[in-house]
């Protein structure tokens, strides 16, 4: 009986411990990727994580047009933070794009849309497409800077937007969002 008491309570540390593991790697953002689970998956492929930045290849992989026309004007936000829908409806209206008219000839539209489409988020935390597509009113942006950005912050000339991800995250424009490099300006 006693044996048997025993043998009971290691199975059930084991499976307590067993289940605190996956509960803390489900909010895997230590390594920054938790966007990019397409990434990380193929780095456990073989393929060296810093290939091409911290994500496998991820700015790597992108087209130069993507490189060339997006970050003219702002980051290349990574495909992997907004859902397929979100790129594409925001691709087909670039005429009015958030008050700009960022128009591209067709061709390459049409590489940064299928680019976009290929590696946009597919994961639960980017499951559905934001209001009016912006990264910065999704429900992850809003989980991971609501509780500790407060709007004097986002108002301070060195930030200057929501939307400006490369003011405190060094790493950003390499797909690197990890949490604990964040590095917010005064």
């Amino acid at each position: 009986m006693n044996r048997t008491s025993l043998l009971f309570k290691m199975l059930l540390t084991l499976l307590l411990v067993a289940g605190s593991l996956q509960v803390a790697v489900a909010d895997d953002d230590e390594d920054g990727s938790w966007w990019g689970r397409k990434h990380s998956e193929s780095n456990r492929n073989g393929r060296d994580a810093n290939e091409g930045g911290r994500r496998g290849g991820l700015q790597s992989a992108a087209p130069a047009q993507f490189q060339q026309e997006c970050a003219s004007c702002h980051m290349a936000y990574p495909a992997g933070l907004l859902p397929a829908g979100s790129w594409q409806h925001l691709m087909a209206n670039l005429s009015q794009h958030f008050g700009s008219d960022a128009s591209l000839d067709a061709a390459s539209a049409t590489v940064i849309t299928q680019y976009l489409s290929s590696n946009a988020g597919t994961y639960k935390r980017v499951n559905e497409m934001p209001p009016q597509d912006r990264i910065t009113q999704s429900f992850w942006f809003a989980r991971k800077h609501d509780k500790h950005v407060d709007a004097s912050t986002w108002a301070r000339p060195s930030i200057g937007s929501r939307s400006n991800c490369v003011a405190c995250h060094q790493g950003a424009e390499q797909g690197n969002f990890n949490e604990h490099s964040v590095r917010i300006p005064g």
